[in-house]
């Protein structure tokens, strides 16, 4: 079978202005040995020659890399369309003339609650700053998203961040679980919440101003599937993890998984400092636990659920943070009576 890369999430740098406790890279000093501005724009080449479309540049904080704009514009200019990922905490109107002449199709802006708990998770005086920024985006004729990061604590409170993003003209609210990988693991953070409870919201607002969906670490096949993940159309369904299938992770120092998320090192498939993009990705062992995936894999309530075929057991990623088992999804939306479990000790390895 040909795979077709479709997608790029690329960590240009682990520099960041942030610690936050559910950080899942550990992000905020530069690694010594990052790729260098040659090397980036050698990666952007690859990229694009391999057909990907679509780069997600995340950190650390992007804008902490000085040659962010020159990497973009690599991008940009052979027609892979970039979105980048940001905590807003150091965007500055300046910005504004320079991403729109790279073309950039949007800017997200992390905001994980309303003031006290998104400053208690990240740092005082960020929430404020986030607005700000996704104020000045908006008004700057920027495509503006924003992305939360879901805990036990801030799932109360998406009607209040509702009331706060509902006229500030975004393009669209995606809304993720957090997994116990990174500073999460170790920081005493209690990602477990029930996700029927953000399905319920977000069927409540289908009809809002902006897209509002689910990431695909939540889920699955619940009665109202096809609407849930910011498309409206109905079909919109979850088809499994695409880690590898469609899309890759590659970190700052060349590292490529098929999953930034993934961000253990028995994931890695190769670094882009040794191999080419092309000779990692048509490597025929290569990210073999989706590539090679059949449904008697599946373990736990995933091997006999009707569903199971078509999800393939959820997100690899948050799947073996939580517990390690692969193609079995802890925190399934369909028939869930419980929170998700906590990892039994050992089974992380980041």
């Amino acid at each position: 079978m040909e795979f077709k890369l479709r997608s790029c999430v690329w960590e240009i740098t682990l520099a960041c202005c942030f610690s936050c406790k559910y950080c899942g890279s550990r992000a905020g000093k530069a690694r010594e040995n990052e790729l260098s501005t040659e090397e980036c724009l050698s990666v952007a080449d690859q990229l694009a020659e391999l057909g990907c479309r679509r780069v997600s540049m995340i950190g650390g904080e992007v804008f902490m890399r000085r040659d962010w704009a020159e990497i973009v514009g690599r991008l940009t200019s052979q027609g892979v369309r970039v979105a980048i990922i940001t905590n807003g905490f150091l965007f500055k109107p300046e910005l504004i003339g320079k991403l729109r002449e790279l073309h950039i199709e949007s800017v997200a802006v992390s905001l994980d609650g309303t003031e006290a708990v998104h400053d208690k998770y990240r740092q005082q005086g960020s929430f404020r700053r986030a607005l700000t920024a996704i104020d000045t985006l908006h008004a700057g004729g920027v495509p503006v998203s924003v992305i939360t990061t879901i805990n036990s604590e801030n799932v109360s409170l998406l009607e209040d961040m509702f009331s706060i993003l509902k006229d500030r003209g975004i393009a669209a609210w995606q809304l993720q679980a957090c997994s116990p990988m990174g500073n999460a693991a170790e920081g005493g953070v209690d990602y477990r919440f029930d996700p029927n409870r953000v399905i319920a919201f977000v069927e409540r607002h289908l009809r809002c101003p902006f897209p509002l969906g689910i990431a695909d670490n939540i889920g699955y096949y619940t009665e109202g599937e096809g609407s849930l993940r910011g498309n409206t159309s109905g079909k919109a369904v979850f088809t499994g993890c695409r880690a590898g299938l469609t899309s890759i992770g590659i970190d700052s120092i060349g590292n490529v998984r098929g999953c930034e998320s993934m961000y253990d090192e028995r994931f890695n498939e190769g670094n882009l400092r040794e191999k080419s993009l092309r000779e990692i990705w048509e490597d025929p062992d290569a990210f073999a636990y989706n590539r090679k995936f059949t449904p008697d894999l599946l373990t736990g309530a995933c091997a006999s659920c009707p569903k199971g075929k078509y999800c393939a057991g959820g997100c690899r990623s948050y799947n073996y943070f939580v517990h390690g088992r692969l193609y079995e999804a802890p925190a399934c939306a369909r028939g869930l009576k419980k929170k998700p479990p906590v990892p039994p000790k050992g089974c992380l390895n980041v």
